[in-house]
C-alpha cells in the first residue's frame, strides 16, 4: 500500500464528539440560565430535537452547515420565549468555544504527529471543530469543513477539494476517518484510497468499496501504514 497524502476526518476519529457536544451544550444552557431562563423551561431535549429537524427539513439546502443549525435553533429558542433573538450570537459564540474543548483519544496526538511527519495533511469535517483553536493545526496542510465549503461528506467535491489542496492525485491519497458511508464510501466514490477506524469490530458489508486498511483506533491504523 504506497500514497503520497492523507486527508483525515476529525470528530470520533481523533476525539469522541458526543461528549464534546455534550460539554457545549451545558455551557450554552449556563449562559441562559443566567440571562433567559425561561428558554430552559421551555425547551427541554426533545423539543430542541424537534426543532433541530424542522430548521433542517425547511433549510435543506444549508443542511450541512451546523453553524447556521445551532444559531437558528438558539434564534428561535429565544424568539419563543419573547427575547431578543439577537442574543442568539452571544450564546453561540458561548456554545462554539465550549465546542473546542476536546478530549483527544488514547495515543492520537502522539500519532498524528509521527503521521504528519511522513505526509501532508488535509482534515475534511463535517463538523465545527477548529484545529486552531483545539492546537493542532501544525499537523495540517489545510482543513476544509462542511460549513465554510458548502457541502458535506460523503459528497465527492470535498474529498476531490482537499486533493487539490495537497497537490495530490486521488488515487494516491488516503483519507482516513471513522465512518463506512461517509468516510470510506465517500473516499472510494471520490477516487481516493480508504483507511476505516472500525472501533466497534463491526464486519465490512460493502465489498465494493472495502478500506484498504483498517484497525479499531487511529493510533493502531497509523502503525498500520507504511
Amino acid at each position: 500500500m504506497t500514497f503520497k497524502a492523507i486527508t483525515l476526518d476529525l470528530d470520533d476519529t481523533l476525539w469522541p464528539v458526543a461528549p464534546t457536544i455534550r460539554g457545549a451544550e451545558s455551557a450554552a444552557n449556563a449562559w441562559f440560565a443566567a440571562h433567559a431562563p425561561s428558554v430552559l423551561d421551555a425547551w427541554d431535549s426533545v423539543a430542541r430535537m424537534s426543532l433541530r429537524k424542522r430548521i433542517v427539513g425547511e433549510n435543506p439546502q444549508r443542511a450541512h452547515d451546523l453553524g447556521f443549525i445551532r444559531r437558528e435553533m438558539f434564534r428561535q429558542m429565544l424568539a419563543d420565549c419573547g427575547h431578543d433573538p439577537a442574543l442568539s450570537e452571544p450564546v453561540y459564540a458561548i456554545f462554539i468555544a465550549a465546542r473546542q474543548q476536546v478530549r483527544l483519544y488514547e495515543g492520537a496526538g502522539d500519532a498524528l504527529a509521527r503521521l504528519a511527519a511522513r505526509y501532508p495533511i488535509v482534515a475534511i469535517s463535517n463538523g465545527n471543530a477548529d484545529l486552531r483553536t483545539i492546537g493542532l493545526d501544525q499537523h495540517f496542510h489545510g482543513a476544509l469543513s462542511a460549513s465554510d465549503f458548502g457541502v458535506a461528506k460523503p459528497d465527492p467535491a470535498i474529498f476531490l477539494a482537499a486533493c487539490s489542496a495537497l497537490d495530490v492525485a486521488p488515487g494516491d491519497v488516503l483519507h482516513i476517518g471513522d465512518d463506512a458511508d461517509t468516510d470510506v464510501i465517500g473516499a472510494r466514490l471520490a477516487g481516493l484510497r480508504a483507511g476505516w477506524i472500525n472501533a466497534g469490530g463491526l464486519i465490512w458489508t460493502h465489498q465494493d468499496y472495502a478500506p484498504e486498511v483498517e484497525a479499531e483506533s487511529f493510533a493502531a491504523l497509523v502503525d498500520k501504514l507504511p
